[in-house]
């Protein structure tokens, strides 16, 4: 299988959502493109991702906050984040994620799906949604309740810590799942589920904002 292949299989479509896809552009694009090729394809999603590079690093916690929610997500419901190995280390994809699960005054919070890209070499997974497990996973017998920071972090060496923090919370219902499993049903039904979802997670905001893109293993 070519690295950007998305296998195709027949479903019947929900309505589409709108997405926002969080990602390293330096390291990741080709990914981001084989995405929406396939989008194109098969029509899963609407895609309202929009360049995030240009805001001042200067600006509050509050008003990066507010800039990104009310001016680039405005539009979306679903946050897609695309983990490499250097996804974790990147301002502008935690300033994405944390505004994605912001509860604003103006727009709402996200419903966040993370997918790990092939570079990271990692097969975990996790299933937040009824009935995920079954479409999504149907080849996985067995199954294990992670509860502790130190074990996500060595299933997951590189997701961005934020996104920990929220798989340790039972009510933030994030989704991971590997790029090789994704085929037209399995991506169309995570989203769905994803946007279902959001209203009622009760995501862990506890965590600053990062100020750098400081990677303390480079």
């Amino acid at each position: 299988m070519n690295q950007t292949t998305i296998h195709t299989q027949s479903h019947e479509a929900p309505p589409k959502r709108k997405v926002f896809i969080s990602y390293h552009h330096r390291n990741d694009q080709t990914y981001k493109q084989a995405l929406l090729k396939f989008n194109d394809t098969h029509g899963i999603f609407i895609d309202v991702s929009v360049d995030t590079g240009d805001i001042d690093v200067d600006l509050s916690n509050q008003a990066i906050r507010k800039k990104i929610r009310d001016d680039y997500m405005a539009n979306s419901t679903v946050t897609i984040l695309l983990v490499g190995t250097e996804t974790k280390y990147r301002k502008h994809i935690d300033w994405e994620l944390y505004s994605s699960m912001i509860d604003g005054s103006i727009n709402k919070k996200s419903g966040v799906l993370v997918i790990n890209l092939p570079s990271t070499n990692c097969s975990t997974f996790t299933a937040a949604h009824p009935n995920e497990k079954e479409i999504v996973h149907p080849d996985c017998t067995s199954w294990t309740s992670v509860k502790t920071r130190s074990e996500y972090e060595r299933r997951y060496p590189y997701m961005p810590d934020r996104i920990i923090d929220n798989l340790l919370e039972p009510k933030a219902k994030i989704s991971v799942v590997p790029w090789s499993k994704l085929t037209v049903e399995r991506l169309a039904f995570l989203i769905e589920a994803t946007f279902q979802a959001r209203d009622k997670c009760e995501y862990d905001m506890s965590r600053d904002m990062r100020r750098s893109d400081f990677n303390p293993n480079s």
